[in-house]
């Protein structure tokens, strides 16, 4: 299970990032040996999985992610569905690039009840010099019921030196 960055010192450094392919850099993640993102230990949502265009993530939420009527907040699912879509696309970018979401779009079907786990399991569906497709579903670990879906689409952009 990844660890989480307790400090911006724990952070992986750019030039680290840019020195690996994304799909070592989320087996690193992976492995413990990169330091995960803080706000998966906030939002209790640990990777479980990762092959190339497919990673799975677990989530539960916790008494902290309601909103003030008592229910999961939509920005929870939004959380873990943005997550496991860019570290989807993640596990496509080469050597020297990055990438960042430039729109994703959530659908929730039903509602996650408070301490109930669910996997978050997204898949590449295109992924180019430029720009990467992908889509999610959170379902029930026990139930196996969809509780949302979610789309993205991330920009890749290639940070190595031209010259």
């Amino acid at each position: 299970m990844p660890y989480a960055a307790q400090s911006q010192a724990d952070l992986t450094p750019p030039a680290k990032i840019l020195s690996m392919s994304g799909l070592a850099f989320m087996k690193g993640l992976l492995a413990g040996e990169i330091a995960g993102a803080p706000i998966a230990e906030t939002l209790n949502l640990n990777l479980l999985e990762v092959d190339e265009g497919r990673v799975l993530f677990w989530g539960e939420p916790t008494f902290n992610a309601l909103n003030p009527s008592g229910a999961v907040h939509g920005g929870w699912y939004g959380s873990l569905l943005d997550s496991a879509l860019g570290c989807a696309v993640m596990t496509r970018v080469p050597q020297g690039s990055v990438y960042t979401t430039l729109e994703y779009k959530v659908n929730i079907t039903r509602a996650i009840p408070m301490g109930m786990s669910v996997h978050c399991e997204a898949v590449v569906d295109h992924s180019g010099r430029s720009t990467a497709v992908a889509h999610a579903d959170i379902r029930g670990v026990q139930d196996g019921k969809v509780y949302a879906t979610g789309s993205t689409t991330c920009i890749i952009m290639n940070l190595r030196p031209t010259g």
